[in-house]
This record gives structure tokens, C-alpha cells and sequence, in this order.
């Protein structure tokens, strides 16, 4: 580790994590022509994003910087893989890892792993289910598309928010601070699916203003305490999403996980640390699919 990254390293540890998050989340909300149309075109400008994907190609179009960075793609531009026993890419962005959950343990980077429980929230039985299961973490960059979509249908059954740090969420930072997606803020939320338990875990990061579900909307408890809601109330109304439907969303961008138990799916061979993905392309199969593993 070079001096720069050193010094990259102990800023996140020294920052007050939160204080510079609803700072930066009060500027990213501000309506201000003058202020959102100058920061929007530097962003657009500094990470090189194309525009034609966007359903509103306007920049000066959007309300503040937030509903820029969360903007929608035109229809088709992203199609969901087709075959039905496929586990699609919940994200546009970078595979950080891929792999299998060894020894109640996820692989984070050279050197680095985390914990399953830790992760979940530190429920024992909701980790349990996971236990030598399969992982995808998905690292969207700040030129990605942020919002975070179905890997496969499934029906939810329990929301966890997390509280914790807010560290940057790259390679450096993944190399270097240890456990970090399970002490980073988080959302987790637990499926019920055809290729059985799925957990989708949106993890913050530095600077992230919030984290969305689209059945929540903004998930801030009042206090910052580990919370959990069940969604199996017979009374209430279920919340079935297809896959490829929209999950939820970061306003400034950061990481989602994606956990399925052991022997339910196979990860295609060829994709491996830093492989670009798209939303919707297959990651894997599951059940006695041809292509698993091609």
C-alpha cells in the first residue's frame, strides 16, 4: 500500500462518516438551477456517462443531482435474461467476488473475508440458512446505473436495516479495512424464490445519502439501531417482485450482495473478480439448467 492510499485509509477512519453523509446528501438534494445544473454536467463530465442510456437525456431536466443519479434507462436498454432457471446481475457494475460461502465466511478481497452473521444483521438462525451457500457481490461505480434490480422472482418476508460506518466501498478500501460489508450501514432483505432463500443486501458506503426499497421508500429509522419488519403478516399485502423488477436504489452509489443457500445455484465459470455486468445478464442457473456453469 502506497502513501497515498495509506493516507486514503486512515481520512475513512478519522471522518465523521454520517456527519459528511447528510452533508453531501442536503447539497445532492438542492434545487437550485445554478448549483444541480453546474454539479450534474461535472459529474456527467469527470466519469464520462452516456446519456443516450438515459430515459431523460436532458441533464437540466432533473429536479437535483439525486434524481440524476438515480435516473431511469430507456425500456430495452438493459433486457432480462430470458431463461427462467437464470439468476440475472441486480446491478450494472463490477463483480467485486463471486464464489462460495466457506466456514460461515465471504471472501471480500486478498487478504480480507467477513462474516455471514455479521452481515444478516448477527441473527444465528438467518445466517444459518446461508451457510455454504453462494455469493455475488456487485460494486457499482459512480459512472453505473444505481438502482438495484431482482436476480430471480421471489416473494419478501423480512427487511433488516443495519446500522454501522459508512467506508468507501472500493478496491483499496475492500483490501484494506477489515470485515468491511458487514460494518458498513446496511438494508438486507430476504426472499423467498424458486431457487429457495435469497438475501439482497444493499450496503452504504461513504458519502451514500440513503438507501431505497420500492416498498419502504427511503429506509431512515428514527434512531440508528438494528431493526427488523416482517412482510409474512397474512394481513398484510405481499410484496411479489419479478425478476428484473426494480428492488431498490442508492442515492451515491455503493455495493449490493446477493447470497442463495448451498447447492441451490451455479455462478457461470467465466465470471470472476472485476467482471463487468450489466442489469439482467445471467449470473448463474439454478435447478438442473444445461448451461449451469458455461
Amino acid at each position: 500500500m502506497n502513501l497515498k492510499q495509506k493516507l486514503f485509509i486512515f481520512l475513512q477512519y478519522a471522518l465523521p462518516h454520517h456527519g459528511l453523509s447528510r452533508l453531501i446528501g442536503c447539497l445532492a438534494e438542492c434545487e437550485a438551477p445554478w448549483f444541480k445544473n453546474r454539479l450534474i454536467s461535472w459529474f456527467i463530465k469527470r466519469y464520462k456517462i452516456d446519456m443516450s442510456l438515459a430515459a431523460q437525456e436532458d441533464p437540466q431536466q432533473f429536479k437535483h443531482f439525486n434524481d440524476f443519479f438515480t435516473r431511469a434507462l430507456k425500456p430495452g436498454i438493459r433486457p432480462i435474461d430470458a431463461e427462467p432457471s437464470s439468476v440475472v446481475s441486480p446491478a450494472d457494475g463490477a463483480i467485486s467476488q463471486i464464489g462460495t460461502i466457506k466456514h460461515g465466511r465471504i471472501f471480500q478481497a486478498k487478504g480480507q473475508c467477513f462474516s455471514v452473521n455479521e452481515l444478516l444483521g448477527g441473527d444465528s438462525l438467518r445466517a444459518k440458512t446461508f451457510m455454504g451457500g453462494n455469493f455475488c457481490t456487485v460494486y457499482l461505480s459512480p459512472r453505473d446505473y444505481h438502482r438495484v434490480h431482482m436476480p430471480v422472482t421471489g416473494t419478501l418476508k423480512e427487511m433488516i436495516y443495519v446500522p454501522g460506518r459508512l467506508f468507501s466501498v472500493n478496491q483499496t478500501t475492500a483490501e484494506n479495512v477489515p470485515e468491511l460489508f458487514a460494518r458498513n450501514e446496511r438494508v438486507v432483505c430476504i426472499f423467498d424464490t424458486e431457487a429457495g432463500p435469497m438475501a439482497v443486501v444493499l450496503v452504504g458506503a461513504m458519502i451514500v445519502a440513503s438507501i431505497e426499497t420500492v416498498w419502504a421508500g427511503l429506509v431512515t429509522p428514527p434512531k440508528r439501531e438494528l431493526r427488523s419488519f416482517s412482510y409474512t403478516d397474512e394481513a398484510r399485502q405481499p410484496v411479489i417482485l419479478e425478476k428484473g423488477a426494480e428492488l431498490g436504489r442508492f442515492k451515491l452509489g455503493s455495493t449490493a450482495i446477493v447470497l442463495f443457500a448451498a447447492d441451490a445455484v451455479q455462478w457461470q465459470e467465466q465470471l470472476g473478480e472485476l467482471s463487468v455486468v450489466n442489469m439482467g445478464q445471467p449470473l448463474g442457473f439454478y435447478g438442473q439448467n444445461p448451461h449451469n456453469a458455461t
